[in-house]
């Protein structure tokens, strides 16, 4: 099976770019509700502990990551992806897009 050949030209590109960004700090895995032009928007779920009442509540974290030129034909709306922190690249997004883990099955 042959290796598909991307050619990415992102300076800030985690594998390929010159500028290449480092992955540092915490991972974290969350499904893509919105896929912008070089952003995504992942949202997941963390369960948090309420002493008072001894139970646990759910909440769900949304977190904007940059997206590599190389990896925006293999992100999609509904996929599970894992990103990794980074320094800051603006205002919103302190992430990178590490990897797919899971692409969301069409049914047919």
């Amino acid at each position: 099976m042959e290796e598909k050949v991307v050619e990415c030209k992102d300076r800030l590109c985690p594998k390929h770019g010159d500028k290449k960004l480092k992955m540092r700090g915490r991972v974290f895995q969350g499904e893509v509700i919105k896929v912008l032009p070089g952003r995504v928007t992942i949202q997941f779920e963390r369960m948090i502990k309420l002493p008072k009442y001894e139970r646990y509540e759910k909440r769900k974290t949304k977190v904007h990551a940059r997206l590599p030129d190389c990896m925006k034909m293999d992100v999609a709306v509904g996929d599970l992806i894992e990103i990794a922190e980074t320094r800051p690249i603006s205002k919103m997004i302190h992430f990178v897009v590490a990897k797919v883990v899971r692409k969301l099955e069409v049914k047919a």
